[in-house]
């Protein structure tokens, strides 16, 4: 599946409902339904910088793509960083820096965020991103 068809599948279930209550609600339970982070992944070096809560971030390269894991211990933010790694996962660094990720703005989650979570949200983008162009550079 392609990073498209991930954000258009996330955008199509946050159409089935009207209420922001309910939208918060399912990023909540999706962060709560994500594999823990090891805690071994727990360190000062994963901490993404930017955000209000803590959030850490591994990405391990294999067979040429990335693999995301990672850990908040804020239930909407961890739903967050959840919906960023259903989208990337598994993708190319290429894909990755390629990536328009209009599913932010089309679930409305940019404008329903307050202005520390939306920074913190561009944080976890920027870093997804960093690690890409670290992968796309290095030798395979």
């Amino acid at each position: 599946m392609t990073i498209n068809e991930r954000q258009d599948e996330i955008i199509e279930e946050f159409q089935d409902f009207d209420d922001w209550m309910d939208k918060y609600q399912m990023l909540i339970d999706m962060g709560n339904e994500q594999k823990p982070l090891d805690e071994k992944y727990k360190t000062e070096q994963n901490l993404i910088d930017g955000c209000q809560s803590r959030v850490w971030l591994q990405a391990d390269y294999t067979d040429g793509r990335i693999h995301f894991q990672a850990e908040s211990d804020a239930l909407i933010v961890k739903g967050i960083v959840t919906l960023l790694i259903r989208v990337l996962d598994g993708a190319t660094p290429q894909e990755i820096l390629d990536a328009d990720l209009y599913f932010i703005d089309r679930i409305g989650l940019r404008e329903h965020l307050s202005p520390t979570r939306s920074n913190g949200l561009l944080a976890m983008v920027k870093q997804m991103r960093m690690y890409a162009l670290a992968f796309a550079q290095s030798p395979a």
